[in-house]
């Protein structure tokens, strides 16, 4: 047997769940555990509510801060996260920004401010030394040596600015993924601060970075909103900046938001139906990008490349891929 049908045989698994039973803990913030009555405040509370999903069995694991799309809850990543976390990862989802859905007009017009944001991650990521094991059982151990940061959409780019210091952080990433990241409108429309200066591989950042992108992110849903993931200011735009390592993955006919929960309640949960092009279902893109981090995270934190070089060599699980680039 080749080497490659080897690595092949082992890659399958990363799109499908892991050893690792999952849980999920919803925390709230610093400000509503200050205020609420019916339960003990915490020792050390984190500055944003935090969806935390982690291995229910024993063992030190690394961790993931996971940001999430504008407009939308972390809770909306559940199958995701939890995805993740059964291949041996703790991973801390942040409740970084919720806002009124009638501010997605102003974002159409002029797009918001995410300074605010980039500051929040950077408080969140501060806690952890200080707050994050209070919150997990004796037996689960959080790693912080092994530290990884991923964003989808808008939250992709508030990674990237962290990444590249737009805020301190006491804590190092030595991974970051951009989930369909944008950056604004289009090109001259970039949410302040910036992120992107169209100066290929300027990028100065001393981690791994993996950029995945949808095929269908940069098609318009109907005539009334702009496409998801503009054309200038998206996934392409991302990857051309990028320095090496960084891996690079388009998923063919699937949209913006597929790798959401199958059911996304209320009205802002109905709106990810309506707001983006989409592909037929969302199972297999949020398979792909589970088992892509999982690959991405073993390679750079875990130091096993096996399931990343064979996703690179065609190991592509549920989905096809349209477009796969990497610089050493």
């Amino acid at each position: 047997m080749s080497s490659s049908s080897a690595i092949a045989t082992v890659a399958t698994t990363v799109f499908e769940a892991g050893k690792y039973t999952t849980v999920l803990q919803k925390v709230e913030s610093r400000t509503t555990c200050c205020t609420a009555k019916t339960s003990p405040p915490l020792p050390v509370p984190p500055p944003k509510p935090l969806l935390i999903v982690m291995p229910c069995e024993a063992g030190e694991f690394p961790l993931l801060v996971f940001l999430h799309g504008y407009l939308l809850y972390n809770s909306f990543y559940s199958q995701l996260l939890q995805h993740i976390a059964s291949h041996g990862f703790i991973v801390i989802a942040p409740q970084i920004k919720t806002v009124a859905l009638v501010f997605f007009w102003l974002y159409l017009v002029a797009g918001q401010d995410s300074s605010d944001e980039i500051k929040s991650v950077a408080a969140t990521t501060n806690w952890l030394s200080e707050g994050l094991h209070h919150l997990l059982p004796p037996h689960v151990k959080p790693n912080l040596s092994k530290l990884g940061l991923a964003g989808h959409s808008r939250g992709g780019k508030t990674a990237f600015a962290l990444a590249l210091e737009k805020a301190a952080t006491t804590l190092k990433f030595s991974a970051l993924i951009g989930v369909d990241p944008v950056d604004g409108m289009g090109k001259g429309k970039q949410t302040p601060p910036p992120v992107l200066t169209y100066v290929p591989h300027s990028f100065d950042l001393d981690m791994a970075i993996m950029v995945i992108g949808s095929g269908l992110g940069e098609l318009k849903k109907n005539p009334l909103f702009p496409p998801c993931a503009p054309e200038g200011v998206n996934h392409k735009d991302f990857f051309k900046e990028c320095k090496g390592p960084a891996s690079y993955f388009v998923v063919k006919d699937y949209g913006h938001l597929d790798m959401l929960d199958d059911d996304t309640e209320g009205i802002r949960g109905k709106t990810t139906y309506c707001l983006c092009k989409n592909g037929k279902s969302r199972e297999p893109m949020r398979k792909f990008i589970g088992g892509v981090v999982v690959a991405f995270m073993k390679a750079y934190l875990g130091g096993d490349s096996s399931d990343l070089m064979a996703i690179k060599d065609g190991q592509t699980g549920p989905v096809e891929l349209q477009t796969v680039e990497y610089i050493l």
